[in-house]
């Protein structure tokens, strides 16, 4: 690719090796450090002068970290007259905040869209947003690319018996990915239901769900991955289903009995609720159960978690999110899915002027 320089920032240099040696280039020279205060310094070591910059910066566990070095490469490209820039984020910093979920929340996804922008990027290239409709955020071009097309290959490669199988969401916010994937497979799909509600509450004539903190309540359970965030001031976890005063009544809305089971979403962090799901679709009669996710975030001790439940055959996620060589030890059930090919051939398209529309239902060749 004539006129293109191809950035990589420090959170996932396997996936922008994996990128570049798609591309057939080399990464540009760039040298990342930080302060003593911890500053973040980026120094550009080729030029860019009217060049088509790409740079590839992924969420990871330090995500404060990525996002500044992520800025301040782009802007140190935007002023160093960089032709156009890129900022190819497999997964979206902050994509859980989406929205309010309680009355003085932020909604901080909105927030970083608007950094981004005002740093100077041109184009952003991201895949399975935790919400589809954080593209909105932008004033610019967003090309928001699917993992499901390699999800599914290897489902049918991998899975036994998959023709028999059944994609099952955790929650109702997950309903339309399901249905994507079920239709891609042509299988059936189900829907598990959480029902937290408090004790005391089912006798309460006036508790509703027209009360705005229940209606709060429900939006936050039905696309939370998980039900657990951790104390900034004590570094402690926090289960929100595990409250003294809250009950949980799963129902499973489906057939799964004597069926593979594949429970997609498009994060897991926590494990909690997937483990939770799992344990229902087992007691329903499921044959094997699969957990499925676009970016294995994995936090904590989850994947500890998931290698001792006995319910759970597999865990299957992408390299969207980094995970280190000692974590994937922990888990035998983990299997990692190369997308750099979705990506390279992206950034590929986007540099030549390309529809990118065959990247949203097919897998690139090789």
């Amino acid at each position: 690719m004539r006129k293109t320089k191809v950035f990589g920032g420090s959170s996932h240099p396997e996936l922008t090796s994996l990128i570049t040696g798609r591309l057939g280039v080399e990464p540009g020279a760039v040298k990342l450090s930080q302060f003593k205060n911890k500053e973040t310094s980026v120094e550009i070591g080729v030029s860019v002068r009217n060049e088509d910059v790409f740079i590839i910066q992924s969420g990871s566990p330090k995500i404060n970290d990525s996002l500044m070095e992520l800025l301040i490469m782009i802007n140190a490209c935007k002023g160093s007259s960089a032709q156009r820039i890129t900022a190819v984020i497999p997964y979206f910093p902050y994509s859980k905040q989406s929205k309010k979920k309680k009355h003085r929340g932020a909604i901080a996804a909105k927030l970083v869209a608007n950094i981004l922008s005002i740093s100077g990027v041109d184009h952003i290239i991201t895949m399975d947003l935790h919400a589809s409709q954080m593209q909105g955020f932008f004033n610019l071009p967003v090309d928001n690319l699917y993992a499901e097309p390699t999800i599914g290959k290897w489902i049918q490669e991998h899975v036994d018996d998959w023709e028999n199988g059944v994609v099952v969401s955790k929650n109702a916010g997950g309903a339309k990915r399901v249905t994507s994937l079920a239709d891609r497979l042509n299988i059936d799909f189900a829907l598990i239901h959480m029902d937290r509600t408090r004790k005391g509450h089912a006798q309460d004539p006036d508790h509703s769900l027209s009360k705005p903190e229940n209606i709060y309540n429900r939006l936050e359970e039905e696309d939370d991955d998980d039900d657990s965030m951790v104390d900034a001031e004590t570094g402690h976890e926090i289960h929100r289903a595990e409250a003294a005063d809250e009950t949980s009544l799963m129902t499973l809305v489906g057939d799964v009995q004597d069926k593979v089971c594949f429970i997609v979403d498009d994060m897991i962090d926590g494990c909690h609720s997937f483990l939770e799901a799992a344990d229902n679709l087992v007691s329903h009669g499921a044959k094997q159960v699969y957990i499925i996710a676009t970016h294995g975030i994995l936090s904590g001790n989850s994947l500890r978690q998931i290698e001792e439940c006995s319910n759970v055959h597999k865990i299957v996620v992408t390299n969207t999110y980094p995970i280190p060589i000692e974590k994937r030890a922990l888990c035998s059930k983990l299997v990692v899915l190369d997308i750099s090919a979705t990506l390279a051939e992206a950034i590929r398209r986007t540099h030549n002027g390309e529809s990118i529309s065959y990247l949203f239902s097919q897998v690139p060749k090789n």
